[in-house]
């Protein structure tokens, strides 16, 4: 599974759960925050911090019901549950101002908790991947280039000609790197 800004959670099936009603509705809550920073009373700021929690609660909800349908799935198709290794995004990346926002209340964190506990109760085998050009390699011939993902939507390799949406390319991706994982995971420890 892939984890994204725009698209939340991309399957290697192709199944896509997209964020821009969340991201539509933190834009809103961002206006309406505004409007009562400008007041600064004390009734203003009480009502900021509800609101801060009505949104946390929300984007929660958003969370668990993304992770509820991909772990009945996995239970149901008798699969398990791949996700890239996204720790250190802050340091390493550098934004524009305007994207900030975006990043920081980005919930990929949360959304990789609640896979893993709702995994581990529904006994769904969990696995986190490195995460390092999932979305440049070809699946089929192995090529990483940067020009294979020649816009944020789309994939295109250069060498064999696979394209397709860019999502779904890094779902494979990362699910191929996950089923040779866990030979390593699951192999009996060796005798002296």
């Amino acid at each position: 599974m892939d984890r994204g800004i725009v698209n939340f959670a991309t399957t290697s099936d192709g199944t896509n759960y997209q964020g821009h009603r969340l991201c539509r509705y933190r834009r809103w809550q961002a206006r309406k925050r505004a409007e009562l920073q400008k007041k600064n009373t004390r009734s203003a700021t009480r009502r900021l911090a509800r609101r801060a929690q009505k949104e946390k609660r929300h984007a929660t909800q958003v969370n668990h019901r993304i992770s509820k349908e991909i772990v009945s799935v996995a239970q149901r198709t008798g699969r398990g549950i791949a996700v890239e290794q996204l720790g250190g995004i802050r340091e390493r990346v550098r934004l524009r101002r305007d994207q900030r926002g975006t990043l920081s209340s980005w919930p990929f964190h949360q959304l990789g908790q609640h896979l893993a506990y709702k995994a581990r109760k529904a006994g769904v085998p969990f696995l986190e991947v490195d995460a390092a050009y999932t979305s440049r390699r070809c699946p089929r011939c192995g090529h990483t280039e940067r020009a294979n993902r020649p816009t944020r939507d789309h994939f295109c390799c250069r060498r064999c000609g696979l394209a397709g949406p860019a999502d779904v390319v890094a779902g494979v991706n990362v699910r191929q790197r996950a089923r040779s994982a866990w030979v390593f995971v699951t192999a009996p420890a060796p005798t002296p």
